[in-house]
């Protein structure tokens, strides 16, 4: 556990009762790589929910994020009319959002919320939120890590999503 787990327990005693969609397009989405974070951070008692395959409208992924864990840059989300992000949506309890936030960086401030417009698998659209770059902690000053890029590819090809996905990522 690190110094962040009390924050989140006690955001989790005051959370409310409703659900959020998350918008999951990164390293979330390598299943060891989050039972490995989840389990260093102390939540065992937590899983991602089944998810639904899902397209991200006019948004585009920029390393933009310098990473000393990851040696080297990382993704976030940036605005680009006629792009896509290829991800997953999962209906995440309010409860449970706090322990997503820490995963995602938004607890330490690497990251923060943003709205996008998903279309799912099933066609429908809908509103969800992702964590993209604290606009504060934005550079592309650095190599982008090869490692991160390996983990994004291995977690898109393990949520299913496209082969055309997975190849535009390296």
């Amino acid at each position: 556990m690190d110094a962040h787990y009390d924050q989140v327990m006690k955001a989790r005693d005051g959370a409310g009762q409703g659900t959020k969609r998350y918008f999951a397009y990164s390293t979330i989405l390598d299943r060891d790589a989050f039972l490995e974070w989840r389990d260093q951070h102390g939540y065992q008692f937590f899983d991602l929910p089944k998810g639904e395959l899902a397209e991200a409208a006019d948004l585009n992924l920029v390393y933009d994020f310098p990473s000393r864990w990851w040696g080297g840059r990382v993704a976030g989300l940036a605005d680009a009319p006629g792009a896509r992000v290829c991800g997953v949506v999962f209906e995440i309890s309010e409860k449970d959002w706090p322990i997503i936030a820490h995963k995602e960086g938004g607890v330490t401030g690497m990251s923060v919320e943003r709205p996008v417009r998903v279309k799912l698998a099933s066609g429908e659209v809908v509103d969800a939120t992702a964590f993209t770059t604290n606009p504060a902690r934005k550079s592309l000053e650095g190599p982008v890590s090869a490692r991160f890029v390996e983990a994004l590819a291995r977690g898109a090809r393990a949520a299913g999503l496209s082969e055309a996905w997975v190849d535009s990522l390296k």
